[in-house]
């Protein structure tokens, strides 16, 4: 017996473009992909560089405001009317009708520079836990003073190959398996770093802690104590980094119920959720590590055994990155290809498909602008990641660029102009406080970061090993 795919009448919302089927999950899925990222792994050095009051502290107010910020850009998917207003499926589109065309140059460099610069450091950290289950099992095998070190770059390209495969999906709404596989992997990981953190600190095994972190004159000098907290403000931002996303993730929810309605109870599940691991997290490893918590939780060996264990937790972080690569990818994808056609609309390349069929409900098609624009993409992204392979520092600045325009500035301007608040009533001066303060949060961020990248530069060789 045989299965007839629904006609192309029936895959198609009223304004043309293809059925969205999303639902709070599917949208949570995506959203604790984005978030349980990379930046889960950078915590217990961030509260490291903060202390026990300052570290938790900075943590849940960073949750607060993302959680604050994205309930009000999810109002901003539909204009004038949130359950009824053309909508906009982009963030990008959202600013246009909103605020007009004067920002929308401001926010597509924003978003597009941290969505480009977030394949690179998931590139980067893809290939930095794949790495360290080599590494696992050298130190396993010839002891924990043995020389294991090794490149990343080998690593880094293979990484991109299978980037380049994923990439050829043809949009977001494809992506909802891998985003709930991504997900599964983030939890798992995530996990299991707080239950080493915890095994290690309930061993009193610890590392020393202070309530003001890493002690001046003992671990670190005064510079590298202020631009040490700096990049650690970013990294927090960087860990919350999902608003430039969020348009994008709520484009596909079904229209019913209303999509606003939906994104805010996913946002509030993603964030309570991720906020909850970020605070184990964080402050378990800080326990466990003390003031010489490493960059990376999982591959800085702070833990060496159950080895097997760590290679499990690695293995889970690179899966689930090849999950995250694309959510952060697809925006990009989709707006390079949407303005290639709105120039030049009856290019073939464009527009036919070279291979256009379907594996029992899930489509396959391979386009060839898409092949080689993607591939050229991907290629470029893992190029980076090998001559500037520094973990912390590229989250710290991703963190800091991405988290003030995109998370704050332009979620509450849309909302007061859609809303009609005037800037000198009660809630408009509340509203523009708060996006100035982020506002030097992020300037800070950004130059704690720029300075941890010069001097990695200074002492890093592309293509020799790493420790």
């Amino acid at each position: 017996m045989s299965m007839q795919l629904p006609n192309a009448s029936q895959q198609l919302d009223d304004d043309g473009r293809p059925k969205r089927t999303g639902t709070v999950w599917t949208a949570s899925a995506h959203i604790i992909t984005a978030v349980i990222g990379s930046g889960v792994l950078s915590l217990a050095w961030a509260i490291a560089q903060l202390g026990w009051i300052i570290g938790p502290i900075t943590l849940i107010l960073f949750s607060l405001i993302t959680l604050y910020t994205s309930r009000l850009l999810a109002d901003c998917y539909r204009n004038s009317d949130p359950t009824n207003g053309k909508r906009n499926p982009t963030y990008m589109r959202a600013v246009k009708s909103n605020l007009g065309k004067a920002q929308i140059w401001m926010c597509g460099l924003s978003q597009y520079v941290n969505l480009c610069g977030t394949a690179v450091g998931y590139t980067i950290t893809a290939s930095v836990s794949a790495a360290a289950i080599s590494k696992s099992r050298c130190f396993h095998k010839n002891g924990h003073e043995a020389d294991c070190s090794i490149s990343y770059s080998m690593y880094m390209i293979s990484f991109g190959v299978i980037q380049i495969l994923f990439s050829q999906l043809p949009d977001f709404h494809n992506l909802w398996w891998l985003s709930m596989l991504a997900a599964i992997m983030s939890f798992t990981y995530s996990l299991i770093g707080v239950g080493l953190a915890l095994a290690q600190t309930v061993s009193g095994k610890g590392g020393t802690t202070t309530i003001t972190g890493t002690e001046i004159g003992v671990d670190v000098t005064v510079a590298e104590k202020i631009w040490n907290a700096f990049q650690a403000l970013g990294d927090i931002a960087f860990a919350y980094s999902y608003s430039l996303v969020l348009i994008e993730i709520q484009d596909t929810l079904k229209s019913t119920p209303a999509e606003n309605q939906v994104m805010k109870k996913a946002s509030f599940i993603g964030v309570l959720t991720t906020t909850v691991f970020y605070m184990l997290c964080g402050c378990l490893g800080y326990a466990a590590f003390g003031n010489k918590a490493p960059g990376n939780m999982l591959t800085g060996f702070g833990f060496f055994e159950p080895f097997w264990l760590i290679d499990i937790a690695n293995i889970c972080i690179v899966v689930h990155l090849l999950g995250a690569y694309q959510v952060f990818s697809q925006p990009v994808f989709a707006a390079v290809e949407n303005c290639v056609k709105q120039k030049w609309p009856n290019l073939k390349i464009l527009n036919k498909e070279m291979i256009d069929t379907s594996w029992r409900y899930y489509p396959i098609k391979i386009n060839l602008f898409r092949l080689i624009w993607r591939t050229a993409f991907v290629v470029t992204s893992t190029l980076l990641a090998i001559i500037m392979p520094f973990f912390n520092d590229i989250m710290g600045f991703l963190g800091a660029v991405g988290f003030w325009p995109l998370t704050v500035y332009f979620p509450i301007e849309m909302y007061m102009k859609q809303k009609n608040i005037a800037r000198l009533s009660t809630k408009g001066i509340f509203l523009q406080i708060l996006s100035f303060i982020c506002l030097l949060v992020s300037i800070a961020a950004a130059v704690g970061s720029v300075e941890g990248i010069i001097v990695s530069l200074g002492k890093y060789k592309p293509f020799h090993a790493e420790l």
